[in-house]
């Protein structure tokens, strides 16, 4: 499973994918490397040019990879940025051309680590040095050239990078705070529900009830007449609970869309769903529609091992007439088996509640990878659809 955006590595195998998607931009130090292993340089300046590569690589991975998972403290941040930048300084006076790439690593991490208005003046402080650098020696004018531009865009590119990764955290707290504030609201709806419900019954029950028992003693029938009053009045709100609890139980098409991006999202599966069924569809219709596409991407979230999944939702003419057509379809490893099991079965059960179909079929025959699971349920004509 791949890394989200804005997200920190939860496991050793993100941790480790985050980590080569920044180390592969290494390549580029193979200027150094190569000046080092030609062998022009004393056995002491080798030795410490290794030492100082190493060390330039392990502190600029170790800031890139920390403050991209999670933000670091900014006097750490400068001081980090200081020390590469002191160090490409160090080994490009004195081991020569080569070690100038070093300056455009310094650029893409104040790039990554800084904020745009700081980023803004430093990317070309960082490029002018490194051209004020290469000015002083010899035969440096086409790598000069070569590595301005790069450290130029390489840095911008990770500021911009940068601020994406901030909008996608903002956004994805966002969604949090208007799911807590629906949640919250849907909290205060039950309330209301249930005391617009149950407020009167229960009132009318216990004035009922205190009429009851003054008139045991002496007027038994009345007090009788008075305790099937109770009853009654206790049966129909018992009604009115059951009805509501029903209401508040049973899935919507909209709530289960919203549902299936979340999860498809939460497992790192690249997911394609449309943004709202149609309108006026009939209660029982949405409601198996609802519980089958719950159970459908439940099963490509738990068992697929899928990269993708799309979702669509669309009218059809049949020869029995017209249908809205439900297809879940993912790139998985495929179904396990030919029997279906008892997420299918179900959907099926339900489908035939309401004269649907149930279809299944390979994505991809030539490779035999993937699922698709399509389900039909009649529906009027006045519902809109394109004729």
């Amino acid at each position: 499973m791949s890394v989200g955006m804005g997200r920190p590595p939860t496991n050793a195998r993100q941790a480790g994918t985050k980590f080569l998607w920044i180390g592969i931009w290494l390549a580029f130090m193979s200027a150094p490397v190569k000046d080092l292993v030609d062998g022009e340089h004393t056995s002491w300046a080798t030795g410490l040019g290794a030492l100082g590569l190493v060390v330039f690589v392990g502190a600029y991975l170790v800031l890139v990879f920390r403050h991209t998972s999670k933000a670091l403290d900014p006097f750490r941040v400068r001081a980090a940025l200081a020390f590469l930048w002191a160090l490409a300084v160090l080994l490009s006076l004195t081991l020569g051309v080569p070690w100038l790439v070093l300056f455009v690593y310094v650029s893409v991490s104040v790039g990554a680590t800084l904020p745009l208005r700081a980023a803004r003046w430093l990317i070309p402080a960082v490029t002018a040095v490194l051209v004020a650098i290469g000015a002083t020696q010899e035969n440096s004018r086409e790598i000069v050239t070569a590595l301005a531009f790069p450290a130029l865009l390489g840095g911008f590119a990770m500021s911009g990078v940068r601020q994406m990764i901030r909008t996608t955290i903002q956004l994805r707290e966002a969604r949090a705070t208007v799911a807590q504030l629906a949640a919250n609201e849907e909290r205060l709806r039950l309330a209301r529900d249930l005391h617009d419900l149950l407020g009167h019954s229960l009132s009318l029950i216990t004035l009922k009830s205190e009429l009851a028992g003054r008139m045991l003693p002496g007027h038994p029938e009345q007090a009788a007449a008075q305790v099937a009053d109770i009853e009654q009045v206790s049966r129909q709100a018992l009604v009115d609970v059951r009805s509501a609890v029903t209401g508040y139980r049973r899935p919507t098409l909209p709530g289960e869309l919203a549902g299936a991006r979340t999860a498809l999202a939460a497992a790192g599966i690249t997911a394609a769903i449309p943004a709202e069924p149609p309108e006026d569809l009939p209660e029982k219709s949405e409601e198996v529609l609802a519980w089958a596409l719950r159970e459908a991407v439940t099963n490509v979230v738990r068992h697929s091992g899928a990269h993708s999944c799309e979702v669509t939702l669309a009218p059809r003419q049949t020869l029995d007439g017209r249908v809205l057509e439900l297809t879940v379809s993912d790139d998985g490893r495929g179904a396990s088996g030919t029997a279906p099991g008892n997420g299918l079965t179900g959907i099926a059960e339900r489908l035939a509640t309401v004269d649907g179909t149930l279809a299944t079929r390979v994505t991809n025959p030539r490779s035999g990878k993937g699922f698709t699971i399509t389900l039909s349920v009649p529906v009027e004509s006045h519902l809109g659809f394109p004729e």
